[in-house]
């Protein structure tokens, strides 16, 4: 596919959200319409080169879902579809991931590392790992990787002032690295 893929899990629609205001800052021309990850099968995943995917956080360290405490469907609905023949091999994914760092400061945005690691095991070459945790104030994140998240992070509850400028700089990043794997 010839864009951008981008994939969300969501409950509140947050997530949603910030995945669509990054769909705004790459555009149509580059980038799918976001879908969410409980309304897709994997081979529609599977048919972008490049893909931006997102998560909220639940639970401590777990993939959102039901088996998390999520009322709805989320990622781990999905990943269950995937099969151990499955490969992600020759994809390069930008993550982003949601939390609220003073309610859950002892486990911030930490369902993200979840994420990374999935894809990860699935083949992925996963891009833009390395997001400051400056500006931040949490006690403890399992997307904390080499001192940095592995991922965008996103707290709409507590720092929404900073999202458009925090998207607007790791898209900046993403893009080019992204746009490598469409054009290849």
């Amino acid at each position: 596919m010839d864009k951008i893929g981008i994939f969300f899990g969501t409950e509140t629609g947050t997530t949603r959200l910030i995945a669509k205001k990054i769909h705004k800052k790459l555009g149509d021309e580059i980038a799918a319409k976001p879908l969410n990850v409980t309304r897709i099968e994997p081979a529609e995943m599977l048919q972008y080169d490049a893909l931006i995917l997102g998560t909220p956080s639940y639970g401590n360290e777990q993939i959102p879902g039901l088996a998390a405490g999520c009322l709805e469907p989320n990622w781990q609905e999905f990943l269950v579809k995937l099969d151990k023949h499955t490969d992600f091999s020759g994809k390069r994914i930008a993550l982003f991931g949601l939390g609220a760092q003073e309610r859950y400061s002892e486990r911030f945005c930490s369902s993200l590392m979840r994420l990374y690691e999935v894809f990860k095991g699935y083949g992925a070459e996963i891009v833009a790992d390395d997001w400051p945790t400056e500006g931040y104030t949490f006690q403890q994140s399992a997307a904390v990787k080499d001192g940095r998240f592995v991922g965008l992070v996103i707290d709409e509850r507590t720092q929404g002032m900073y999202t458009n400028d925090r998207i607007d700089t790791w898209v900046a990043k993403v893009k080019p690295l992204l746009l490598e794997k469409v054009a290849a």
